[in-house]
């Protein structure tokens, strides 16, 4: 699916928190996806393609990326509350929940606060309590708490090319076959102007451990099905953090390892998630 495609099904929902961005297709049990820091909902846009039919798909897209405002409150803990918000303004009491990246520990949070809400969870290569943020990309953190981050923000929006040569591309197999309107739709929005670009800066910088805290105490107690599908080559993510969450979760069935696999491999291998995504939900 074409970005274009994509972004013609993206919608706003008004709730009591602020206005919130999603994308959906499909019909049936409802699945919802959540990206994480500097791409949107469109990361999921190849999976959605393969799975829709028989599901309805719901891609939402976090604050100050794809077209969901920014926020005062840009903390991961926030955004889960925004999640349930969508869930709830969309008449959604049974989910399947996808989170990958910091939407995997947004989807985490999700879980222990609202298990309820539930029907199923699948996370990629994400961050989890004791790695959040990973050692990796605490200096990207440091900088965004030094705010030397909005600059770069803005430079990779005016210039793509710019961004096939920064650390964003390496979350690719293969950066140089992302098209020009890929990272237009994920960059535009953190970095088009100033104001925009340091409120990315500042959910970069919110990144703190404590917003993590006890979050496995409770995840020690979740039993909806959960499946871990982990990419090997994703430096931060390694697939020890996916076998401790399969340690951990009582509902946890596996580990499904995608060889080779970068962070963003649900945008670059989708048929690999989608088949392990039908197999899960059994539909």
């Amino acid at each position: 699916m074409d970005i274009s495609t994509f972004t013609s099904h993206r919608r706003v929902l008004a709730t009591a928190s602020g206005e919130i961005a999603y994308t959906e297709f499909g019909t049936g049990p409802a699945a919802v996806f959540v990206h994480g820091v500097v791409t949107s909902g469109a990361l999921w846009r190849h999976v959605i393609e393969q799975v829709s039919t028989g599901t309805r798909c719901v891609a939402v897209d976090l604050p100050g990326h794809g077209g969901t405002p920014p926020r005062a409150d840009m903390s991961v803990t926030a955004i889960a509350s925004l999640v349930v918000d969508l869930c709830e303004g969309l008449g959604l009491d049974r989910v399947d929940l996808v989170g990958c990246d910091t939407g995997g520990a947004i989807a985490q949070l999700v879980a222990v606060q609202r298990p309820d809400l539930l029907r199923s969870l699948v996370l990629t290569n994400c961050d989890t309590e004791g790695n959040f943020p990973p050692p990796a990309f605490m200096p990207v953190v440091q900088a965004a708490r030094r705010g030397e981050i909005a600059g770069l923000a803005t430079t990779f929006a005016a210039d793509p090319a710019a961004a096939r040569a920064s650390v964003i591309a390496d979350n690719y197999e293969y950066p140089d076959k992302v098209p020009d309107e890929v990272w237009r739709e994920y960059l535009t929005p953190i970095g088009h102007d100033t104001e925009h670009a340091r409120h990315f800066e500042r959910l970069l910088g919110a990144m703190v451990p404590e917003e993590m805290a006890g979050v496995n105490d409770r995840l020690s107690s979740l039993d909806v099905p959960t499946l871990l599908v982990w990419g090997t080559a994703v430096d931060g993510f390694g697939m020890e953090w996916a076998h401790r969450l399969r340690d951990l979760i009582p509902g946890a069935r596996e580990v499904v390892e995608i060889d080779g696999a970068k962070l963003f491999f649900p945008e670059e291998r989708p048929e690999e998630l989608a088949i392990q995504l039908r197999r899960h939900w059994g539909r």
